[in-house]
């Protein structure tokens, strides 16, 4: 009888911890069924939680990545857009230029078409200094002030970049949060050839114009300003050929000065004069001068250092124009110096524009690669449902076989016998 006592005993222990296991185990099952997970907790499985675990960190490490490359998207496109605006605004600011070269205004008409450009150059130098939503300018190149354009100032340059030039590069998952202003704003000399040609008061009766001035060689351009003075006229020498001398002196004065004489043209035509030179004329820089000179005529060639420079230049030039040869002077440097400057902001809005496409690829490439490490994280810990619907039916019907079992192991004891 002992025997069959402990006999029995052990088959209780046997049955309970067997009802035990399966319970736990059944448990487990239950919760992986609820979370939608095979690796519920590390020690489920340590590799697999591992790999999940590098899966999310790379995912939430795209994330942070994705919302820095969106701000940094926003602020290009409103750097664009500003772009965008400053070439409508210049855009009509030529047009009131051509419209000042009419010879049937009068001054009084020029002076207010100079009011009405005076506003709108006021708007261009605004956009130039817009900010972000986070205040930091949208043209700051590589860093600058809060307002990157500085001027007009009494001194020259009248204004300036107040920054560092250059465009930040991308990296694989960014863009820069800048464009560079200097490169849009700002002119160089030996770049752009921006300058501006003034003359004396040439009276009513003549003509005398200039051209833009041109670069011909970038390597020899200084910008400095220079002064060019007609000293004679000479019409007699050779009969029916009109030959003019003229100086080129540099600013300041007093400079040195390089005698030149142009070669002769028909008496009683205009003129077309061909000023250029090397170190000892206007250093790689040319314009051609039209109309009819005289001696005393002076030229002043004066480098732009920037878009808002040409602006001032036009506005004061249109309004204190003498006359229709003034007008017509101020209007045609004003429109060749503009058309140069627009080229370099068309040149900048070109730029922000390969950033946005490439912010595009970026976040093209960023997706996929999330939802390639997405895939990572669920084959390493998600529960594939159809097997785990399984394995919890088979490990349920296990455990109710396992209570059904203990319940007739109860029975076989000596009381219920003797009963």
């Amino acid at each position: 009888m002992s025997y069959a006592r402990i006999g029995s005993a052990n088959t209780y222990d046997n049955a309970i911890r067997n009802i035990s296991t399966r319970q736990t185990a059944l448990s487990n099952l239950q919760e992986n069924l609820t979370s939608g997970k095979r690796v519920v907790r590390p020690s489920d499985d340590p590799t697999s939680a591992a790999n999940a675990e590098r899966a999310l960190t790379r995912i939430s490490r795209i994330t942070s990545n994705q919302r820095a490359l969106e701000s940094q998207r926003n602020a290009i496109a409103q750097a664009e857009s500003t772009l965008g605006q400053v070439t409508d605004v210049l855009q009509r600011f030529r047009e009131l230029v051509v419209s000042a070269g009419d010879g049937v205004h009068s001054a009084a008409e020029r002076r207010s078409i100079a009011l009405e450009l005076q506003g709108l150059r006021d708007q261009v130098h605004a956009l130039a200094n817009t900010a972000d939503t986070n205040g930091l300018p949208l043209f700051s190149a590589l860093g600058s002030a809060l307002a990157p354009f500085v001027g007009p100032q009494a001194t020259a340059p009248d204004y300036t970049f107040n920054g560092l030039p250059g465009q930040a590069a991308s990296s694989d998952v960014a863009i820069p949060f800048t464009l560079d202003g200097d490169a849009a704003f700002m002119h160089q000399p030996a770049r752009d050839g921006v300058y501006n040609v003034t003359s004396n008061t040439i009276p009513g009766n003549r003509t005398l114009t200039t051209s833009g001035v041109t670069v011909l060689s970038s390597a020899a351009v200084t910008g400095d300003s220079y002064q060019v003075s007609i000293t004679g006229v000479d019409t007699t020498t050779t009969p029916g050929t009109t030959v003019v001398g003229y100086d080129i002196t540099k600013l300041p004065l007093p400079g040195t000065s390089t005698s030149f004489t142009a070669p002769g043209y028909a008496t009683g035509t205009p003129a077309s004069i061909v000023l250029d030179g090397g170190a000892t004329g206007l250093s790689g820089l040319k314009l051609t001068l039209q109309g009819q000179p005289a001696t005393g005529d002076t030229l002043t060639i004066t480098p732009n250092p920037s878009v808002f420079s040409v602006l001032d230049d036009a506005i004061k030039d249109i309004r204190e124009a003498p006359n229709n040869n003034g007008a017509t002077q101020a209007v045609g440097q004003a429109l060749h110096n503009i058309d140069i400057g627009m080229s370099r902001i068309s040149a900048v809005r070109g730029q922000a524009g390969d950033l946005l496409n490439r912010a595009d690829r970026i976040s093209a490439n960023q997706e996929n690669r999330s939802i390639q490490l997405e895939s990572d994280r669920s084959r390493a810990e998600d529960l594939d449902m159809i097997k785990g619907i399984s394995d919890f039916n088979n490990q349920q019907t296990g455990y109710q076989a396992a209570l059904q079992t203990y319940a007739k192991v109860q029975q076989l004891s000596l009381f219920n016998f003797i009963n």
